[in-house]
């Protein structure tokens, strides 16, 4: 990877935007086809193809404990009407924290993985397992407080992000209808959870082809935001946008960093428009050489959230 290229944002929105929905939940398919494109990417990014592939093998367990476990806990069919008809988040993960029973969901998961893992990754698993419910739900706050843990807890984050993601997804493709797309204030959160996106995504499919939406980093919702305003602070006119290049100028991945110079804070963009399978999470992690690159010119601070890679201190 030879460096970064710098362009500044300009154009304008997607003809056809209205027609596009406003928010979109997610599907069957959201993990099975995360953990394809992570195995794409072990052949892409060999500095990383040891995570990338563990990465890969967790993300399927995700796909095969959503697919195949009826969860212990279902709320009725009309427990969040109330949330949707007044525009709040109804999954949102404060209220809903004690009710999910997420940690069913992590053993499910552990029991997927753990004949597949190396031996640095064992001990990690083997700890979850003697943790008793109380020390793992203080895992899971941190996860959902976005903490990056201590050097004891941090290695076992991820696994506990894994589980909560599965728990939320479920719940959201139970809902009877999207929730209305987020204004003021909480544009930058997601409307089905409150949580904060990992990055953001545009679209090649008809109905929304070209169109930006923001993607939850728990409960995979996916909603829209205008291409040229920061996800941030809301600015239109100060954004640039950095991306890795080979020593050909070739661009690494269809990933950039859309930075804004109004709040100094950056949120990654998966561009389908050019490989079809860019996946907002697989691909920021597929991506961390960029993050680099930004830290260390320490002007913009990270926005978006990936709770698969717990960052440290």
């Amino acid at each position: 990877m030879k460096g970064a290229a710098v362009s500044h944002a300009f154009g304008s929105a997607p003809s056809g935007i209205m027609e596009a929905p406003y928010v979109v939940l997610p599907d069957a398919k959201l993990f099975s086809k995360r953990a394809a494109r992570l195995r794409e990417l072990v052949e892409q990014v060999p500095p990383l193809d040891e995570f990338l592939a563990f990465m890969a093998r967790v993300v399927q367990a995700q796909h095969q404990v959503l697919t195949e476990r009826e969860p212990a806990w279902q709320p009725a069919s009309n427990a969040f009407d109330r949330a949707l008809e007044h525009g709040m988040p109804p999954l949102g993960f404060v209220a809903l924290r004690s009710d999910v029973h997420w940690q069913d969901d992590l053993r499910a998961m552990l029991d997927a993985i753990e004949l597949h893992v190396g031996q640095r990754q064992r001990p990690f698993i083997d700890r979850l397992r003697e943790m008793d419910g109380e020390a793992l739900d203080r895992l899971a706050d941190e996860v959902l407080e976005a903490s990056p843990g201590d050097e004891v807890t941090r290695p076992l984050l991820p696994l506990v992000a894994a589980a909560l993601q599965v728990s939320w997804a479920r719940l959201a493709m139970g809902l009877p209808r999207p929730p209305e797309r987020p204004t003021g204030d909480a544009r930058s959160l997601c409307p089905t959870c409150g949580s904060a996106p990992v990055a953001s995504v545009v679209h090649n499919e008809r109905h929304r082809s070209g169109v930006r939406y923001l993607h939850c980093s728990l409960c995979a919702t996916e909603w829209h935001l205008e291409r040229v305003k920061c996800s941030s602070c809301d600015s239109g006119g100060k954004l640039l946008y950095v991306e890795l290049k080979d020593e050909q100028g070739k661009a690494v991945l269809p990933v950039q960093a859309e930075t804004c110079d109004g709040c100094h804070s950056y949120l990654k963009l998966m561009q389908r428009e050019i490989h079809g399978r860019a996946d907002p999470v697989a691909d920021d992690l597929a991506s961390l050489a960029l993050d680099m690159l930004l830290a260390e010119q320490g002007v913009y601070a990270r926005s978006g959230y990936n709770p698969l890679l717990i960052p440290g201190d």
